[in-house]
């Protein structure tokens, strides 16, 4: 039964949660290889990288606005792990799910998967930096809208 506590999908007054999944396709080219033939372990964060910017753009959130008011996401910390090689010419998708929100953090979780099977996964915690590289409180609009992939 949807939102009943077997199906593990929250339910509050009536309202039923489902996670939501940010998807973004990435085509492997040669320049994101090494000698091997393999993507280069660093391209990974690259392709997290675009991956999160684009799911912020879709939340509406408009970084560019952000910079000019001193606000900035930086990467605090990430767990990565490789676990199958991508190659020339692979198909990706990029997997965004939200763990947590919290006042000034956001963490993710991101999966780099080649059809149905994954090739990396990585924990990734974003920090909300003032225009003095400290950390500060995010905005409630940011919030609300990261809210709501949870």
């Amino acid at each position: 039964m949807a939102g009943s506590p077997q199906s593990g999908v929250p339910q509050v007054r009536n309202t039923v949660f489902r996670k939501m999944t940010h998807v973004y396709s990435v085509r492997v080219y040669y320049e994101d290889t090494d000698m091997a033939g393999i993507v280069y372990h660093a391209n990974y964060l690259k392709f997290m990288e675009r991956a999160r910017s684009a799911w912020v753009r879709e939340m509406g959130i408009d970084q560019n606005q952000m910079r000019q008011r001193g606000l900035f996401f930086a990467v605090r910390h990430i767990d990565a792990d490789f676990l199958i090689p991508a190659a020339f010419d692979d198909q990706l998708n990029v997997c965004t799910d939200v763990q947590s929100v919290s006042g000034a953090r956001l963490i993710l979780n991101q999966s780099v998967m080649r059809a149905d099977e994954k090739i990396f996964s990585a924990a990734v915690t974003l920090a909300l930096v003032g225009a003095d590289g400290k950390p500060t409180r995010m905005p409630e609009a940011i919030q609300r809208n990261a809210i709501k992939w949870l």
